[in-house]
């Protein structure tokens, strides 16, 4: 890859998080424990300083000179309203970073399927809680978008990405060895829902074949490379027997489940495609109008997201480090209040395990429509 084609596919401002003895005592030049974690302050600053001082840490973050890693603010945890404080983060008894840990990164990413606001509130500590359980320094990379996820993965830049089933099984087919490792409890059956703009007249609907209500409407998905957004909507129109040539003008791609939303209130498309857990949430939220835009219908379930680990990772850190990496996330719990934080930013009750035998009718719809060519 050419360094400018790199570099567009990173965000220019990506999320760079870092957990080392340097990045813990940063944490604690910037306030105290007890203000920052709700732990007993002096106490835990006092051990910190003594076992930093012990590794010969200059409270410094490490730099690296790989051509992924670029800097910017680390952003504060979400407030007490948005989700429990990170306060767990150091409940892990895991020793400080020594110096050969220090030199075991791990570059995670993500698809970028809804605002960017809240995936760098969630990846942030989703990287604090690997990097504290692993030993080892931890990178969130912000893409551009979801092609962007899948060619990073491809080329080695990224070790571990959250994809959804249709961009999971593009980076894995490209990648021989890299494993599923696990998904939230809420993708073995998940949904996609269909929406349209009150004007537009249409009624809601109980079955895929009456989807044909979409015939000559304009009509948008998310991302072109979306299972949830694209790729399964696409499957029942056409089951409906609506081709994209049925639509009226080309189909939309708005880029995310978010944006389909806004397109469809504000009138700009008649219709929609999009996550079902993002409408729920839009709901929730009331952050959509429900006097401009109605739910049509909710598909049949079908496995989405999941986390993909380059094969490369235990290569480089040998398997304990892979099976660690795995037994964390699925370890993660609402009991402990960080745990908790990430999966509700997550929208899930946990993690289970998968493999990639739960995405062959992913990869065969996929191949069907043309958006898996390998």
């Amino acid at each position: 890859m050419k360094p400018e084609e790199h570099q567009r596919n990173v965000q220019e401002t990506p999320t760079r998080v870092r957990v080392t003895a340097g990045r813990l005592a940063a944490m604690t030049s910037k306030r105290t424990f007890s203000d920052r974690f709700g732990f007993r302050g002096a106490a835990i600053a006092a051990a910190l300083a003594i076992t930093l001082a012990a590794c010969g840490s200059d409270g410094s973050v490490a730099q690296t000179d790989a051509p992924t890693t670029v800097s910017a603010p680390i952003s504060e945890p979400p407030s007490a309203t948005d989700a429990p404080p990170a306060t767990v983060t150091l409940e892990n008894t895991a020793a400080p970073p020594t110096t050969d840990a220090v030199d075991r990164v791990l570059r995670i990413g993500a698809i970028p399927d809804q605002d960017p606001e809240k995936l760098a509130r969630l990846y942030e500590l989703v990287s604090v809680r690997l990097g504290t359980a692993l030993d080892a320094e931890v990178e969130y990379m912000p893409v551009t978008d979801y092609a962007a996820a899948v060619t990073l993965f491809a080329t080695g830049d990224l070790d571990l990405v959250w994809f959804g089933g249709l961009t999971g099984v593009q980076a894995r087919l490209q990648t021989p060895g890299s494993e599923v490792i696990a998904q939230r409890d809420i993708d073995e059956r998940f949904q996609s829902v269909f929406i349209a703009n009150v004007d537009a007249g249409i009624a809601p609907i109980g079955d895929v074949a009456e989807l044909s209500v979409f015939a000559d409407r304009r009509f948008t998905f998310g991302s072109e490379s979306s299972t949830s957004g694209r790729l399964m909507p696409q499957f029942f129109l056409d089951q409906a027997g609506i081709e994209p040539d049925s639509l009226s003008g080309e189909a939309g791609f708005s880029g995310s489940h978010d944006a389909t939303v806004d397109l469809v209130e504000s009138g700009s498309f008649e219709g929609g495609a999009l996550n079902l857990q993002v409408w729920e949430r839009r709901l929730s939220e009331a952050t959509v109008d429900t006097s401009k835009v109605v739910e049509i219908f909710r598909t049949p379930t079908y496995h989405d997201y999941h986390w993909l680990l380059h094969s490369s990772v235990a290569e480089r850190y040998g398997t304990e480090f892979r099976d660690l990496i795995q037994d964390t996330i699925l370890s993660l719990s609402t009991e402990s209040p960080h745990d908790a934080a990430i999966l509700e930013l997550f929208g899930a009750a946990g993690f289970i395990p998968s493999d990639a035998s739960n995405y062959t009718d992913i990869e065969q719809i996929g191949r069907t429509l043309g958006l898996i060519t390998e």
